[in-house]
C-alpha cells in the first residue's frame, strides 16, 4: 500500500496509461519514501458522459480531496 487511481476521458493509448501509471509510482516513492514493491496503480476511461457523475462522486462530494481542479464538468460535453 499506497495505491493510485488514475481516472481520465477515454482516447489514450495502452502505452500512454502504462508511462503516466510508471511516472505516478517514481514520483509517489520519492515524495513518500515507500518503495516500489508497495505501490499499485489503477486507470479508469470515462467518456465526458459518464465523467459527470463521476466528477461528482470522486470530486465534489469527497472531503479527501486536497487539490481540486479549475474547471466545471460540464465544460467537457
Amino acid at each position: 500500500m499506497p495505491h493510485i487511481a488514475l481516472k481520465m476521458l477515454k482516447g489514450r493509448s495502452d502505452e500512454q496509461k502504462k508511462f503516466a501509471a510508471e511516472k505516478l509510482k517514481a514520483a509517489l516513492c520519492e515524495a513518500i519514501g515507500c518503495t516500489e514493491n508497495h505501490v499499485s496503480v489503477s486507470v479508469s476511461d470515462y467518456t465526458p458522459q459518464e465523467w459527470q457523475e463521476q466528477f461528482r462522486l470522486e470530486i465534489t462530494e469527497n472531503p479527501d480531496i486536497i487539490i481540486k481542479p479549475q474547471y466545471k464538468p460540464e465544460d467537457l460535453l
